[in-house]
């Protein structure tokens, strides 16, 4: 009996997440239109709605148009039942957003502050995102967490930074941030987080691999829209795949790394430490940056041909250089095809979606996602 009442639980669970997760994916639908899709029966559906109804977090928008009987009412998912804030921690800024249920961007702010592994300055990041929450009005209770990325790979439990020379956090921790945040924190490797909110709302693409062009060069590998991470936490580490024997040097103390040639410090360290004045002076024809630009491109068509090869899926560029690819992808989409074995077009290469604190979203969005996938 106590077996046949658990299974009972754990059914009405699963009737009431597809239903929750039917509507979340597809809008504005009526009741009808849920026990058709998911093929459970009318009553089930009401009653689980019902619940729903009294956690606010789907609402009643609008009414269908009537087919001759009662106009059926319209449901949708309430976008404001629970939010949560992400954080991009670099070397030299923090990047913050806050995000509502729906993966919309309630507000954002990149503030410059380098980063200490010290007592003062998680105090201060603690600080920042009290403040920032409080500007914009939100209820703190209806916070489901903190994501925060890093630059760097994690442990299992995504509690301890195993690797981090960009930031010099080795060893450190994500309680070292959770003390000061009011909130249930996790920590993320940036690219993963990045490579995350890429999917989030894509219906067509499942498999993917997003190759993160900021000042380090990452990237993250998504089969079936869930991160691989590999067996050491280590996947996606394209930044240290050697494209140049013996080449350039690389922070990571290898020669000829991806990194060494395609990091966003290659473009913005001729344009006082600026990308976006990078690319203006490229539009203007400039001679310096227009030289170093076709070398980069040189050297990042090789890196996403060899990405091709080894997954044979779609590349998306993003990072800080993938915010400013769109007018430049036709070109290197014809280079990537050039080298390419089997393929006469470039066109599984993509611009990132997200050209503004993409890190962060995807931080802030494995929180939503954790929400949704417990009620």
């Amino acid at each position: 009996m106590m077996n046949q009442k658990a299974s009972n639980i754990e059914v009405r669970k699963m009737n009431k997440s597809l239903i929750f997760d039917y509507i979340y994916r597809n809008g504005q639908l009526s009741k009808q239109d849920i026990a058709y899709a998911l093929n459970i029966s009318l009553p089930t559906v009401t009653q689980n709605l019902k619940e729903l109804f009294s956690r606010g977090l789907i609402l009643e928008d609008g009414q269908f148009e009537s087919t001759g009987g009662r106009k059926a009412k319209a449901i949708s998912y309430n976008s404001n039942a629970c939010f949560a804030v992400g954080l991009d921690i670099t070397k030299n800024h923090i990047g913050i957003v806050l995000i509502n249920l729906g993966g919309q961007v309630i507000r954002n702010a990149r503030i410059r502050r380098q980063f200490e592994n010290s007592e003062d300055y998680f105090r201060r990041l603690g600080d920042l995102i009290h403040q920032f929450v409080e500007e914009a009005k939100i209820d703190g209770r209806k916070i489901c967490g903190a994501g925060i990325a890093v630059p760097g790979i994690l442990s299992d439990d995504n509690q301890t930074v195993v690797y981090s020379p960009v930031l010099g956090f080795t060893g450190g921790t994500c309680e070292s941030f959770s003390r000061y945040i009011p909130y249930p924190c996790i920590l993320y490797n940036d690219a993963n987080a990045a490579g995350f909110a890429e999917l989030w709302n894509s219906e067509n693409i499942h498999n993917v691999v997003y190759l993160s062009l900021s000042d380090s060069v990452g990237g993250s590998i998504l089969i079936d829209n869930n991160l691989y991470f590999g067996e050491n936490q280590r996947s996606g580490e394209f930044g240290h795949m050697i494209i140049v024997p013996e080449g350039k040097q690389c922070y990571c103390g290898q020669k000829g790394c991806v990194d060494a040639y395609c990091s966003a410090r290659i473009l913005s360290e001729s344009s006082h430490g600026n990308i976006s004045e990078f690319f203006s002076l490229l539009r203007a024809g400039s001679e310096p940056q227009t030289e170093i630009w076709k070398e980069y491109l040189y050297h990042l068509a090789l890196t996403i041909n060899n990405l091709r090869m080894l997954f044979d899926c779609n590349v998306i560029l993003g990072g800080y250089v993938g915010s400013y690819i769109d007018e430049y992808i036709d070109v290197i989409r014809d280079m990537v095809a050039k080298r390419n074995t089997f393929e006469v077009d470039g066109s599984y290469l993509k611009p990132c979606s997200y050209k503004l604190e993409s890190i962060a979203v995807g931080a802030a969005l494995m929180h939503i996602k954790k929400f949704i996938d417990n009620i």
